[in-house]
C-alpha cells in the first residue's frame, strides 16, 4: 500500500542537486523530486487526492523560488530602491508609496510569468532552455543596472513585467522535468503557479520591512543598493557567459 523511496545521490557534492522520479504504478502516475532537505518521501499507491496532489505541487513551485536564485536576484534588485525616493528629488519614502511601488512590481512579475508557465506547461509555447536561461541572466543585470544606473529611463514595474514573460518559461522548466502530463496537468500547473507565488511574497514579507528599516542609514543606497547591485550584476554577467556560450565554470546555477 505505500512505498518509501530514499535518494542520496551526490548531496554531498552539491546541496541543490535534484533527483527526479516518475513512478508509475498501474493507472497511477506519480512525479516527485528528491533533494538534501526531503531525500526519503512515501508514495501511497493509489490515486491521491486532489488536496494531496495540490499540496504537493504547491511545495514544488515554492522550493522552485526559493532555489532559484537568478529569480531572487532579479526580484531582490527591483524591490530594494522601492524604500527610496529615486530621480531628482532625494530621501526616504512613507510606508504607503513604498508598498503601493512593490504592489506595482510583484503584480506585474506575477502576470507576466504566470502567462508564460501556463502556455509553455500546456505546449502552446515554447523557447529554447539554453536562450530562455541565457535571457533571465541577462534580467539580473539589467535589474542591477537600475540600482547602479539610477538614471536609466525604464520603470521597475516595466522591466519586472517584460523580463517576467521570460521568468515564467524558467518555471515550466521545472515541470518539465518531472514530465506531468493529461488530465491532472492544468491544476498541477495552477497549483504549482500558486506556489510560486506563495514562496515570492514570502521574501518579499522579509525583505521590505528589513529594508524599510534601514532605509535612512547612511550606507543603505551606496552599501546595499548600489554595492550589493555591483555584486549581483557582477555573478548574472558570469551567468550569461556560462549558459549563452555552454559553459560551466560558476558554483552555483
Amino acid at each position: 500500500r505505500a512505498l518509501t523511496v530514499v535518494y542520496g545521490l551526490l548531496f554531498d557534492i552539491d546541496p541543490r542537486h535534484q533527483g527526479l522520479l516518475k513512478l508509475h504504478s498501474g493507472e497511477l502516475i506519480r512525479p516527485a523530486v528528491f533533494t538534501a532537505e526531503s531525500p526519503e518521501q512515501v508514495f501511497t499507491l493509489r490515486d491521491p487526492g486532489v488536496w494531496e496532489r495540490a499540496t504537493s505541487d504547491l511545495r514544488s513551485g515554492m522550493w522552485h523560488i526559493w532555489t532559484g536564485f537568478d529569480h531572487l536576484m532579479f526580484l531582490v534588485c527591483l524591490l530594494l530602491p522601492c524604500v527610496l525616493v529615486r530621480g531628482g528629488e532625494r530621501g526616504t519614502r512613507a510606508l504607503r508609496p513604498v508598498v503601493m511601488e512593490v504592489l506595482k512590481i510583484v503584480t506585474a512579475f506575477t502576470l507576466a510569468h504566470s502567462i508564460t508557465l501556463s502556455m509553455a506547461a500546456l505546449n502552446l509555447l515554447s523557447l529554447p532552455p539554453r536562450f530562455t536561461e541565457s535571457v533571465i541572466a541577462a534580467s539580473v543585470v539589467l535589474a542591477a543596472a537600475l540600482n547602479i544606473f539610477p538614471t536609466l529611463l525604464l520603470r521597475r514595474w516595466k522591466a519586472a513585467f517584460a523580463f517576467g514573460l521570460i521568468h515564467g518559461f524558467g518555471f515550466a522548466s521545472a515541470l518539465d522535468d518531472v514530465g506531468v502530463s493529461g488530465a491532472g496537468l492544468a491544476a498541477t500547473v495552477l497549483a504549482f503557479n500558486v506556489g510560486v507565488e506563495a514562496g515570492q511574497l514570502a521574501v518579499v514579507a522579509v525583505l521590505l520591512p528589513l529594508a524599510y528599516a534601514l532605509r535612512r542609514r547612511a550606507w543603505y543606497e551606496s552599501g546595499v543598493i548600489r554595492g550589493g547591485s555591483s555584486v549581483i550584476a557582477l555573478i548574472a554577467m558570469l551567468w550569461f557567459v556560462e549558459r549563452a556560450f555552454d559553459l560551466k565554470f560558476m558554483p552555483v546555477h
